[in-house]
């Protein structure tokens, strides 16, 4: 699943291509590209649960705390070690993440398929939600420039 999030975006978001709205066509292309239908629908699901946490009343996107203290759940801890948990205090503390996106990236990280995260693609589920989220433009930049100053960087291995 997490391949085909990393496939739309690598083609994507830096094309003058607009993504096929159609979710058919999408599928389509998808599934000429090599990968599975029972993981498309899951990718396609998760983008569309991206989409929704903008829009929904969540609880944790409704405070807009400057600042929070966050307690991380058993399977949170599981799923992102401690080098992707350090690495979103770091975004927050030089207010790349604020309260609400870092929320909206952990409820995206913990959909994914994988039972651990890297921190490689912690970065990416990072970009995926500063790209799909209006008004973060200067984040986004600011997340790419962390990803892409590293010598060996590359968009996906």
């Amino acid at each position: 699943m997490f391949d085909i999030l990393m496939y739309l975006f690598e083609n994507y978001v830096h094309s003058e291509a607009e993504l096929l709205v159609d979710e058919d066509e999408l599928t389509k292309e998808l599934t000429r590209a090599g990968f599975h239908q029972v993981d498309i629908l899951k990718a396609l699901a998760w983008l569309e649960h991206l989409a929704d946490l903008q829009e929904a009343d969540t609880p944790y996107l409704c405070n807009h705390a400057q600042q929070s203290f966050r307690i991380y759940t058993k399977d949170e801890m599981i799923k992102l070690d401690v080098s992707c948990r350090g690495f979103l205090l770091f975004l927050e503390q030089i207010q790349v993440l604020n309260v609400e996106l870092r929320e909206m990236v952990i409820d995206r990280v913990m959909d994914l398929d994988e039972p651990v995260l890297v921190l490689e693609d912690l970065k990416w589920v990072i970009l995926m939600v500063l790209f799909n989220v209006p008004g973060n433009e200067s984040a986004y930049e600011q997340m790419e420039d962390l990803i892409f100053e590293q010598p060996d960087s590359r968009l996906h291995s």
